[in-house]
């Protein structure tokens, strides 16, 4: 496994490293560069794996960005040879208006997607700029790490969890609207953009085939984040763009864990 160099986290997402804070924040706003995250994490084993930053008119370099990092040391090997790396995504900025939060999340090597565990067990946690310290993050990450049996569970739950037809169509339905605002709560999605369910729920690689919750819900959280499906847009058939922004991204994985917990 290959982590990134600082360097190429400064190509990424600049606002990482600022070295001082706005000045418009208070004076009692302490400044912690999340590089400093960074160096802490690589002293627990954890390295980061992508870095990322909103885009910012007013305030560049201050924006909100994120970092996900891995170990791999530790890692759930599944019996039919799914292989997942448990993530710590970690985002702050250093406008005042945001404190270091801490999200639990997997990886899945057959497929690149990123998943965010939303279950209570794994709610944010936050440290606040004044106070920081090594010992703070060291406790965080070994909670998060010491929650894995209950990852563990989530997942053979899904994985022994097989859908009905009606199910996936149903589940897919409320996949893809996370992608769509709605004019009001009975408007149709699927019938307003000319949304195909059977493409959307048909596989992009072997791996993914099956019925049960875990490869239906890996099937449709790379369809809603990849943009990979069309849709009809006044008369024009437009393609679904990719989700850049991360916390759109985080938003969505986090409502798609909770629809698909709702089939377990």
């Amino acid at each position: 496994m290959e982590f990134l160099t600082k360097e190429q986290v400064k190509a990424a997402a600049p606002s990482v490293f600022t070295s001082a804070k706005m000045t418009s924040t208070s004076e009692k706003y302490v400044h912690i560069p999340t590089d400093r995250i960074i160096e802490d994490m690589e002293k627990m084993g954890w390295g980061v794996s992508k870095a990322i930053e909103v885009r910012a008119r007013r305030n560049k370099g201050y924006q909100k960005h994120m970092l996900v990092f891995r170990n791999p040391d530790v890692v759930i090997q599944g019996n039919d040879n799914d292989t997942v790396y448990p993530q710590i995504l970690v985002t702050n900025s250093h406008d005042g208006k945001n404190s270091f939060q801490f999200t639990a999340g997997l990886f899945r090597v057959v497929c690149s997607n990123g998943l965010v565990i939303a279950a209570e067990q794994f709610a944010d946690k936050k440290i606040r700029h004044m106070g920081y310290s090594f010992e703070e993050v060291q406790a965080i990450v070994s909670e998060l790490v010491n929650q894995l049996p209950v990852t563990v569970e989530v997942m053979n739950k899904f994985k022994n969890t097989v859908l009905s037809k009606e199910q996936k169509v149903e589940f897919a339905k409320k996949a893809i609207e996370t992608r769509f605002d709605k004019v009001n709560e009975n408007q149709d999605i699927i019938k307003d953009y000319g949304l195909n369910i059977e493409d959307i729920l048909k596989p992009t690689r072997k791996e993914d085939e099956g019925d049960d919750l875990w490869n239906v819900f890996n099937v449709l959280q790379e369809k809603v984040i990849d943009g990979d499906f069309e849709y009809i847009s006044g008369v024009k058939l437009r393609k679904a763009r990719r989700i850049k922004n991360f916390k759109q991204d985080l938003k969505i994985n986090q409502e798609l864990y909770e629809i698909a917990s709702q089939f377990v």
